[in-house]
């Protein structure tokens, strides 16, 4: 399944080679899983459980690097262009309902069909709210083993990669077997989903005459151990490293960290067709956390897809404004929660931030109104912002500490003499 893909660009003899890579490499894997299931979980056999866990992300590295050195490319209908202010990709089994609902939510027509794989390309649509452009990606339904290459299911979760927002399109009726496939799915492939980065800190040296690994908790940690962490990255090759561990974080977190190729990204959970099951069950899933349940064939909670997509992206407006002259409300600029006015400034032009000399501000992150700011202003939705700048005048005067000390020697030579 790795090879047949991509086999007819590759020499015969290069996909025989790569074939029976991939199948070596599986069945290593498969020996790890079935090991650290046996194995019983206690504090004796913490240590042991962490080497396994690592050699299994090191196994799983290689596999999906062989099959990325073989060429081939992403492959057609998977060249959609990143457009508008998010991107937001549907990721779920076959027939879960993602092309009725982008048809729902956009004005793009997606082929459905009451049959599986309707969808076999990336199909993109815009979902327009409150003034933002939000790109939204119909991708082809993935099966289990889509993290090995089965299905092109690799493909879709690369497109996925690139999302700010994944939303999980899940049937209903097949909730308890269909979520925890489709998250071990994301997982294997170094998506993590509504899980924030870990705070631990690694810097990897060069080796040298003089390898040392020092490592520094500075919080009290019930999972990692400094013979742990040692022991982990050996396993890695690296024998010349700082380690900073700044909270309780678990095997899987450091492991994370040392691969350094993790996706954080935020995650809505829809649950679909929810008219075919028992109001008990859907009230069970409705109080999940991140997650909404909805019926295409109802038009039901459509309305409040969209609106939960706008508070997952965290998406703020900002409108700016001329001196004596009204804010332009029509086009807002589009910055993401935490963003400042030094990086308005950049969107807009770098001389906006060579020459910047203070901004008015109105709106709920203001103070008062209108207030005087600096570039290290957090801005919130709906901020008006007025940006003053340096005159010619006052921007010829501006001179460097480096310039200012050699005038004033000069003028005191000049006044010896």
């Amino acid at each position: 399944e790795v090879v047949r893909a991509q086999a007819f660009k590759r020499p015969k003899w290069a996909s025989v080679a790569l074939f029976f890579f991939a199948m070596g490499i599986l069945e290593k894997i498969k020996d790890i899983e079935d090991e650290i299931s046996r194995t019983q979980k206690n504090k004796a056999t913490e240590g042991h459980l962490g080497l396994l866990k690592g050699k299994l992300a090191r196994y799983r590295s290689q596999l999906l690097e062989g099959d990325a050195g073989g060429g081939g490319g992403k492959g057609a209908g998977f060249e959609a262009a990143k457009s508008g202010d998010a991107r937001v990709s549907m990721v779920g089994f076959p027939s879960a309902g993602k092309s009725t609902l982008l048809n729902k939510l956009t004005k793009t027509e997606s082929a459905t069909g009451a049959y599986e794989f309707t969808t076999l390309t990336c199909i993109p649509g815009v979902i327009e709210y409150k003034g933002t452009e939000i790109q939204l990606l119909d991708l082809p339904g993935i099966i289990e083993g889509a993290a090995e290459g089965k299905g092109r299911g690799k493909q879709v979760i690369a497109t996925a990669r690139t999302s700010d927002l994944i939303l999980i399109v899940i049937d209903a009726g097949q909730a308890e077997r269909q979520r925890p496939l489709l998250e071990y799915e994301l997982e294997i492939l170094g998506i993590r989903l509504n899980k924030p980065r870990p705070n631990i800190y690694l810097k990897k040296k060069p080796s040298s005459s003089m390898n040392v690994i020092n490592y520094t908790a500075t919080v009290k940690t019930t999972h990692l151990n400094e013979k742990l962490c040692k022991d982990i990255l050996h396993g890695y090759k690296i024998h010349n490293a700082e380690i900073l561990i700044r909270e309780d974080a678990t095997v899987d977190d450091f492991i994370d960290v040392v691969e350094g190729n993790r996706q954080y990204l935020p995650a809505l959970y829809i649950y679909n067709k929810v008219d075919t099951i028992t109001i008990e069950e859907v009230d069970r899933l409705a109080r999940l956390p991140h997650s909404l349940v909805i019926s295409c064939q109802w038009d039901l909670n459509l309305d409040l897809v969209v609106e939960q997509i706008w508070e997952e992206l965290e998406l703020v407006r900002v409108y700016t404004k001329k001196k004596g002259n009204p804010p332009e409300f029509e086009k807002p600029f589009i910055m993401r929660k935490g963003d400042t006015v030094e990086d308005l400034c950049k969107r807009l032009h770098q001389d906006f931030l060579n020459k910047f000399k203070y901004a008015m501000i109105w709106g709920t992150s203001a103070k008062h109104c209108p207030q005087r700011v600096g570039k290290d202003h957090p801005l919130d939705d709906e901020d008006v912002l007025q940006i003053m700048t340096q005159t010619a005048a006052q921007d010829k005067n501006q001179i460097d500490a480096r310039t200012a000390r050699d005038l004033k020697k000069r003028a005191q030579a000049a006044k010896k003499k």
